[in-house]
Formats: C-alpha cells, structure tokens, sequence
C-alpha cells in the first residue's frame, strides 16, 4: 500500500490549539448562501466527528451552552470524515497503535476520560461508519441522534469498544431510543449520500479540523469558534452576534443535571453545576456510594450514570 505523508493527522489532535486537523484540505471562503434557515436569532453549525477526541474534550461547554442559551441557538450537526481510512501517515502517526499514547495525553489535557486502548485491542479502521449511522440516526430524531453520538462516543472513549461494528451501533441505538432495525436500512441506503453532502459542505465551509463552529445570524453575520475553547469564547460568540440573548438560569443541582444529561464527567458535572472542579469528583463518589448513581471507571478517569 502506498501511504501519503502529511505534516498533520487528523488523529494527532494538538491540545494547545484544541484541533483535531485534516490533512491536504483547502480554505474556502465562507459565502452567505451557506447560511441556513433557522428559527432562533442564531445558527450554530457544529463540524465533528465520532472519534474526535477535541470534540469529547469540548462535550462540557457545549452542554452549559445549550443550558444556557437553548432558547437564543440552534446547533446543526455535521460530520466531517476524520479518518477515511489508514492509507496515509503523518504527525508521527501511521498505524492505530501510534494512537493510543496519544488519546491517553489529551485525556490528561482535556480531564476527560479517554481510554486509548481500543487502538490496541480493537482498533477502527475508520470513522466513516459510526459517522453514517449518525446520519441515518438523524432521519429518525434529531434529538435522539445527538443522545447517539452521545452513546457511540462514551463506547469508544471510555469503553474502548470497535464502533465501526454493527453490534455496537445497535446498541448505541436502542440506548438513544432508536428502532434499530430503521437505522440499519437507512445506514445501508439514505444514510451514505447524506454523509457525503455532509463531507462537501464542510469543504464549502471551509473546515480545516474539528472541531469548527460557525456562529451566524439571520443578517448573515459569522463568527468561527475554531477548536477547543474556554466556555466564554462560545459565550461572547453569541452575544457578539445576538447582545440580547437571556441566559436561562437553569436548575444546577445533581438530580436536575442527570435528568436532562443522563451521564457525567467530573468536568462536565463541575462546569454545569457550578461546583469546583476538586469538589466535583468528591460529589459524584458520594452519590455513587449512596446508590443514587452508578460510577463507570477507566484508567483515564470516570463516567457517572444516572440510576433509574
């Protein structure tokens, strides 16, 4: 196999910059037609990909940000192509082993939990897949396609389980609410030419790496928020855009929160609830004990699920 060389990876996502960048990809002036129709002041159009380990890094701002300002944006989902395939190398990366060190450092980076044996044990050979099925989950419920993502994403970072492989995805699935057997015909069928379109709008766009969040208005104003940023970067985005969006001031404590987010982080919990990020994990440990949650541990830090 012949293997093309790049100075970026996508799978090498820097830390510092918070971006998870394609190789060989082209800037395309961002144009007014891109801008979609919406009902809220201002359009959100999120750029990811299901193994995007800067966009599991980000997962704690965007839920404070839809808590926050749910009434005032409205985010759309695309998936981007991370990674097509192992037919290149770049960044010191060319086999799913060179992975594994990696997503283990930008876990620490991140404090979010990322188990990067699955490049050792069951690595994917590509993210195409899971991306497709995300596509296919949205024809079913935009909702529950995101509660998916959610699903195949905890699967791979914390679970380290193969999501390219239909099993998985299934379960994913009924874990969101899905008619599996829908998701499997329309992920065989429709699924595909929408992910492709997907792939070209992120080349209109202009997207060099993820994660990229476009901001606009219904004038047709634009801000990008480019990689991984501090909540007030996404915060003084939408009020640059829109001064007077309302923040909600939405119930913090732990019931309220894994009512609306089924499972946490200690990041997540501290970000959303307010509580010191040394105070958080105490919490959930103490709630776990209790009974009122169940903890999911990796090597790499802790997942607290809501108990029903």
């Amino acid at each position: 196999m012949t293997h093309k060389t790049s100075d970026t990876n996508p799978l090498l996502c820097n830390p510092e910059t918070g971006i998870c960048e394609m190789p060989d990809t082209r800037s395309n002036d961002f144009t007014s037609e891109n801008i979609p129709s919406k009902n809220k002041p201002v359009k959100v159009v999120y750029f990811t990909d299901p193994i995007c380990s800067s966009c599991w890094g980000i997962e704690p701002q965007l839920r404070k940000l839809k808590l926050e300002y749910g009434n005032t944006i409205e985010i759309e989902y695309h998936m981007g192509g991370l990674l097509p395939d192992w037919s290149y190398n770049g960044g010191g990366i060319s086999k799913p082993s060179d992975v594994a060190h990696h997503w283990d450092e930008v876990s620490v980076y991140y404090d979010m939990p990322i188990d990067g044996d699955v490049w050792l044990e069951d690595p994917l050979h590509s993210s195409y897949p899971p991306s497709i099925a995300f596509k296919a989950a949205q024809l079913q419920d935009k909702g529950k396609a995101i509660r998916f993502l959610r699903e195949i994403r905890e699967m791979v970072f914390l679970q380290k389980k193969n999501i390219t492989q239909w099993e998985h995805i299934a379960q994913a699935a009924q874990n969101a609410g899905l008619d599996t057997n829908q998701l499997k015909t329309d992920f065989e069928s429709r699924a595909e030419p929408l992910f492709y379109e997907d792939l070209q709008t992120a080349r209109e766009f202009g997207v060099r790496g993820f994660p990229t969040i476009f901001f606009m208005d219904s004038s047709g104003n634009k801000e990008i928020v480019y990689g991984s940023k501090p909540y007030a970067s996404y915060e003084e985005t939408i009020l640059k855009l829109f001064p007077k969006a309302v923040k909600i001031d939405y119930n913090k404590n732990w019931e309220s929160l894994f009512m609306i987010y089924p499972t946490l982080t200690a990041k997540e919990f501290s970000v959303l609830s307010g509580t010191p990020r040394n105070e958080s994990e105490k919490a959930l440990n103490s709630l776990s004990e209790n009974g009122r949650l169940e903890k999911i541990s990796t090597k790499n830090g802790a997942l607290w699920k809501w108990k029903l």
